[in-house]
């Protein structure tokens, strides 16, 4: 087996996301193929570069001598991608690369980027890692990153780039069942949630450790479930979980919405950027698209007019 510059790339998402699934999640394929493509690259060197736990995955000796090597190629190549990319866009014209963690606000704020730079190509990357879209914004394979950042779990930020804070600290809401208990309350204890099962996402960066974070402190040790949010929303529709939640989402039949007592779950929300792009259009055009969607949510709308503290610029205008 010859190694490739993609069996490179694998071996370095591996070390900065530190487990297999993770990196899997980064990569876009699923975790049995990695584990399956890391396994073949140790058996062509002969030797194991990671060593696998239930923390995760860690490099071996061997395995930082080969990502000292690997790291330059892989880089040298991204620059060669984007430096062909970027002449391409000079010849058939301007290109706006935005990569974005989810966000209720990002349908409105691309309508927005499309209107207020016509004629530019405006392409979207979603994913769940803010730190997998700021080294794109770094490698220059992104031109933004709006990103959302756990509180007391901080991004990797890489050197060299620039940020506009949206929202300082946004509570993260809690979805549950319509017939469940403390949903007949229009702000909802903690302790009211102590049985519940628990769902997060633990390919969020921060999300898991933000959240057992704040579970110890409240004093509750409630049974956790990891799995997407997608599941999530099937589970809580059916009165099985509860999960944390954006502000900005919308109640439906089968899921109610609420705000915690004192917030103890919150996010920072940040555009981030090379030097060279200009941050303001971008934050104001985010601002305005962000101000709709909290507008959309009437747990959030009631939340910012009773003295949130997300801002006053971000109140929702009168309907």
């Amino acid at each position: 087996m010859e190694l490739e510059v993609r069996h490179l790339r694998a071996l370095c998402a591996i070390a900065d996301a530190g487990s297999l699934h993770k990196a899997a999640r980064q990569l876009g394929m699923s975790q049995p193929s990695l584990t399956t493509q890391l396994r073949r690259i140790e058996n062509a060197l002969g030797a194991e570069l990671f060593s696998r736990g239930r923390t995760g995955c860690r490099p071996t000796a061997l395995g930082r001598s080969v990502l000292s090597r690997a790291r330059p190629l892989v880089a040298d190549m991204a620059a060669l991608v984007t430096e062909t990319l970027a002449e391409a866009a000079r010849v058939e014209g301007p290109e706006l690369r935005v990569g974005s963690t989810a966000s209720r606000a990002l349908p409105g704020w691309l309508r927005r980027l499309r209107e207020r730079f016509p004629g530019t190509d405006v392409g979207l990357r979603v994913d769940v890692s803010a730190n997998a879209l700021l080294r794109e914004v770094a490698g220059g394979r992104l031109d933004v990153a709006f990103v959302h950042e756990v509180e007391g779990c901080p991004l990797r930020v890489p050197d060299g780039l620039v940020r506009r804070v949206l929202v300082s600290r946004e509570p993260q809401f809690i979805s549950l069942a319509p017939a469940h208990p403390a949903a007949a309350r229009p702000v909802v204890d903690l302790a009211d949630l102590a049985r519940d099962h628990w769902m997060v996402d633990p390919s969020v960066d921060g999300e898991w450790d933000g959240l057992r974070r704040v579970l110890t402190a409240a004093g509750i040790d409630p049974p956790v479930l990891h799995g997407d949010y997608h599941t999530a929303a099937s589970l809580i529709a059916l009165g099985e979980a509860v999960a944390p939640c954006q502000p900005t989402s919308v109640p439906r039949e089968d899921l109610a919405v609420r705000p915690l007592r004192g917030d103890p779950l919150a996010v920072r929300l940040t555009l981030y950027a090379r030097p060279t792009t200009p941050l303001a259009p971008l934050h104001a055009t985010l601002t305005d698209a962000y101000r709709e969607a909290a507008r959309r949510s009437p747990a959030y709308r009631s939340w910012l007019r009773d003295g949130g503290t997300a801002g006053p610029c971000l109140l929702p205008d009168r309907p």
